[in-house]
């Protein structure tokens, strides 16, 4: 059965990309494209992994990251970063919880393999 998946991303293209390749492997995917809303959704929907981008609206990547290691609910969720800045990261190796950084553009055969990594290793 299916992961429950929650996509962070202000990208309508990367954002159906990638559910359209988790969808395709029987997974449950939530959508949300800007930083302000992804805490109560993340509460609300309960998912098993956040693929979440870093340059958002509202509120960045990195930022989003810090709360959610302080919130008692959500501080063993595993992420999975995008992004198109290479140079970020650096910047989320101090977060124990998040499993990989795929850089934009990336291949879906590399998210799948890390999607199935980070659930498998929070499971």
């Amino acid at each position: 059965m299916g992961k429950k998946i929650l996509i962070v991303d202000d990208d309508p293209e990367i954002s159906s990309l990638v559910q359209y390749a988790l969808e395709s492997v029987g997974h449950e995917i939530k959508l949300c494209e800007n930083g302000r809303d992804v805490i109560d959704m993340l509460h609300d929907f309960k998912p098993d992994l956040l693929i979440l981008d870093v340059m958002l609206p509202g509120i960045d990547g990195f930022s989003i990251a810090t709360e959610i290691t302080e919130d008692e609910q959500l501080s063993s969720m595993p992420l999975i970063i995008l992004s198109a800045l290479e140079p970020s990261r650096t910047m989320f190796q101090r977060f124990a919880q998040v499993s990989s950084f795929l850089t934009k553009p990336f291949n879906t055969d590399d998210l799948l393999e890390a999607v199935k990594t980070a659930l498998a290793n929070h499971a």
